[in-house]
């Protein structure tokens, strides 16, 4: 395994660059290639999953990690929660690799970082990935409780991808009664879902219930077969290219991020946009451009907090430490997720209030939290001892290898 620290110098050429703390790039014996980037830990250990993905070049795997990174640091502040922000790429094929020999030099990689970072499932890894990411170390949450002893662990920890959903469609509410004053309630509404999923499946199981018209799309054939099974006939299938130009109340993009861009929004025909992806907007200015169209946009890192307030809970729960004094109980931690609405309303009101588009008004909010603060937790950076830090320890907690 072979790592090495990315010169600044060299990241300032990266739009996507906002001086992270760290951005280190690796590659495996086999000759597969990532980067974890740490943006800010001001409010405790960087927490933010491990995408894998296959990027058409090295450039742009930099730039994703650069804004996914930076998108956690405002998600988890934004949430309540006492951590900061980074994330884990890797370029390739999830459906192909040999994920492995990947996954363990991922877990050396995260483990040199001693406890400045914290990985989890993402985008093309999962839990299983996760269980051999932990045989490397002990900085990571996501793993099934069945895989870890000794902890009194509960309902908390798994895949948080349902629990993602479940804060997009309490965002999803809180948005369309801030639109239509209660003039209009989500079993008139249509919703025109891009992606169908862990995420986006599941977001539309809760919008079913409610007796929304689903308009959806993915890129896998066996995706929508397997949705439209599960949602049923009423569900209307449409090609990738076509969804933007539905005629539908709501968009919600639930697959990967930059589809909110000049030539997309141009195509919309929807009064909000709220889904469950990362880094929807493609460029600063489209969260302004969105604003003048009256096309009311739920920022993404705000509405899909649900999956990290999960693994925040289960890194509690299994650390000892709780800065943020929560009931580290899964009845505790849903609720802590539909609090999602309270957080979008909070957001909305403020853009209203202020003048300014949904985007920078949850960047104020969360700025406001972070860039003040000093350090939550000074052992994660002190990289001279020979203990983990307190945030990562075992804490009696054995990993199942």
């Amino acid at each position: 395994m072979q790592y090495k620290d990315l010169n600044p110098d060299f990241l300032e050429k990266f739009e996507a660059y906002d001086d992270h703390e760290c951005v280190r790039r690796f590659e495996t014996p086999e000759g597969v290639v990532g980067f974890v980037a740490v943006h800010n830990t001001n409010l405790g250990p960087a927490v933010g999953g491990c995408r894998m993905h296959a990027y058409a070049s090295e450039e742009e795997a930099l730039t994703d990690v650069l804004r996914l990174s930076r998108g956690m640091t405002y998600k988890n502040a934004v949430a309540d929660l006492p951590l900061g922000g980074g994330k884990t790429v890797i370029i390739g094929n999830p459906y192909e690799a040999d994920k492995k020999p990947i996954m363990q030099t991922v877990g050396q990689v995260v483990d040199s970082l001693e406890g400045q970072y914290i990985t989890a499932e993402d985008s093309g890894t999962s839990e299983e990935d996760m269980v051999i990411v932990a045989q490397q170390t002990p900085y990571v949450t996501g793993l099934p409780p069945e895989k870890i002893e000794g902890s009194d662990y509960g309902e908390l920890g798994g895949n948080p991808s349902p629990l993602t959903a479940l804060g997009c469609y309490e965002g999803i509410k809180a948005a369309v009664a801030h639109r239509y004053k209660g003039e209009r309630q989500l079993s008139d509404l249509t919703v025109a879902v891009q992606g169908i999923g862990a995420v986006g499946l599941e977001l539309c199981k809760l919008l079913k219930q409610d007796g929304v018209k689903l308009i959806i799309t993915d890129v896998s054939q066996d995706g929508l077969k397997r949705a439209q099974d599960i949602l049923g006939d009423h569900v209307e299938i449409v090609a990738p290219d076509v969804i933007y130009e539905v005629q539908a109340d709501i968009f919600a993009p639930c697959a990967l991020g930059g589809v909110l861009n000049d030539e997309t929004i141009e195509r919309l025909k929807v009064d909000i946009i709220a889904g469950a992806s990362n880094n929807q907007l493609l460029k600063e200015h489209h969260d302004q451009m969105l604003f003048e169209k009256n096309i009311l946009y739920v920022p993404d890192y705000v509405i899909n907090a649900g999956g990290i307030v999960c693994a925040g809970y289960e890194l509690f729960r299994r650390s000892g430490v709780n800065s943020g004094h929560f009931e580290l109980d899964r009845r505790s931690m849903v609720a802590h997720v539909e609090r999602t609405g309270q957080a979008v309303t909070r957001i909305l009101k403020m853009s209203k209030d202020k003048g300014i588009p949904p985007g920078a008004a949850a960047d104020l909010l969360a700025e406001e939290k972070f860039l003040e603060s000093k350090p939550a937790n000074d052992t994660a950076s002190d990289t001279t001892s020979e203990d983990p830090p307190s945030y990562c320890a075992a804490g009696g907690t054995t990993m199942v290898h």
